[in-house]
């Protein structure tokens, strides 16, 4: 009996091993695109909460002044609208005095909520920086799935949101409860004390339990924020077939560009045997290097290489040079110094000037030339 296995069953993020490789520039820059990036939620929750009862704290007075104005205001109306309309007030009227109410209302609101949206922005952009993307926004039917959604409900992140939300609730009542054991004795005075004291009261308490509340939030959201750049950086790890996978998009298939490299290596070398038989000399190592030099004072002010190589190709350059009648001349050193240091087409540098003008001047002593 033969039994069929694949190994990949075993790995641990399935077809193409496991994700140990750091994330690409390019996957991250295609996550941000996305939306995916590093972000704790909780960080503007806890800022925002805090920012709003402080403001509370300071323009609660204030508040309050103008609320019991307004609303003073609106009753005060309601006698003279009695008056007016012979002791029956018409709906329109009704829903003239409820619109001026909430306009009021809303304006008096508008500094608390406008200071929310305000630290919300500031707190986003501080952990991700500014690139706003509509992707987010765009419909997945993916996420219709119910298999998915099932693997969402019961994944470990869904496990880690949820203690999350456990440990924010015991500390809320801890901090409730340590705050509030101490000022419950104020709570039966309430009924000694005037509406406004009462309010008073209630509203100092309840915007010092927001504060504190606010402040303990905060040690969370941070540390929120460190697991969620913890998590965001193991969910962009790639698999090594990923990374591959990758550059062969970006570069190019290593193959396609290794033969369109040695198909452009094999031209320039045919460009160059196509120049040497116009070579003055041909200097070599003489088995290893060989450097095919020509000087032509109307182009140059110095002699210049139209061809050099090694092993093999040494061997065709002093087979053509001896086709050609090209003069060829063993000298070691300068093979050398030549081969490393100059590339074809590239003048020969001043401190090479002398062996090689030595060289050109013993060529052009053996074929008569001045």
């Amino acid at each position: 009996m033969v039994l069929e296995y694949n190994l990949q069953f075993f790995a641990k993020d399935g077809p193409g091993g496991e994700k140990t490789e750091e994330p690409t520039a390019k996957k991250l820059e295609d996550a941000r695109k996305e939306g995916q990036v590093a972000k704790s939620k909780e960080i503007g929750n806890a800022f925002g909460l805090l920012a709003m009862f402080i403001l509370l704290k300071v323009y609660v007075g204030s508040l309050g002044e103008n609320m019991v104005d307004c609303f003073s205001g609106i009753y005060n109306q309601i006698p003279d609208a009695i008056t007016m309309y012979g002791g029956k007030i018409p709906v329109a009227a009704l829903f003239v005095l409820l619109h001026t109410v909430i306009l009021k209302t809303l304006l008096m609101l508008a500094p608390v909520f406008l200071i929310g949206v305000v630290v919300a922005v500031v707190c986003d952009v501080v952990q991700v920086k500014w690139k706003p993307t509509s992707k987010p926004l765009q419909p997945k039917f993916s996420k219709l799935n119910p298999i998915s959604g099932f693997k969402r409900i019961f994944s470990a992140n869904a496990l880690i949101e949820l203690l999350k939300s456990i440990a924010k609730i015991g500390i809320i009542c801890y901090v409730v409860y340590s705050y509030m054991k101490d000022k419950i004795a104020g709570v039966f005075l309430l009924y000694d004390m005037s509406l406004n004291q009462a309010i008073s009261l209630v509203g100092e308490t309840a915007i010092d339990v927001g504060i504190r509340i606010s402040a303990v939030y905060m040690v969370i959201a941070f540390l929120d924020y460190a697991y969620q750049k913890h998590k965001f950086k193991e969910d962009m790890k790639m698999t090594k077939q990923e990374v591959k996978d990758e550059y062969k998009n970006q570069e190019g298939d290593p193959q396609v560009k290794g033969k369109q490299k040695q198909r452009m290596q094999e031209a320039s070398r045919r460009r160059m045997m196509q120049q040497l038989p116009e070579a003055d000399v041909v200097i070599t190592n003489p088995t290893h290097y060989a450097v095919a030099i020509k000087y032509d004072p109307d182009k140059y002010d110095a002699p210049y290489v139209i061809a050099k190589g090694e092993d093999f190709l040494a061997q065709k350059i002093k087979e053509i040079a001896r086709e050609h009648d090209v003069e060829i001349v063993e000298n070691k050193p300068l093979a050398r110094m030549l081969y490393a240091n100059v590339d074809i087409g590239g003048l020969i540098p001043p401190e090479l000037y002398q062996s090689v003008a030595e060289v050109l001047a013993f060529v052009y002593h053996l074929k008569g030339k001045a």
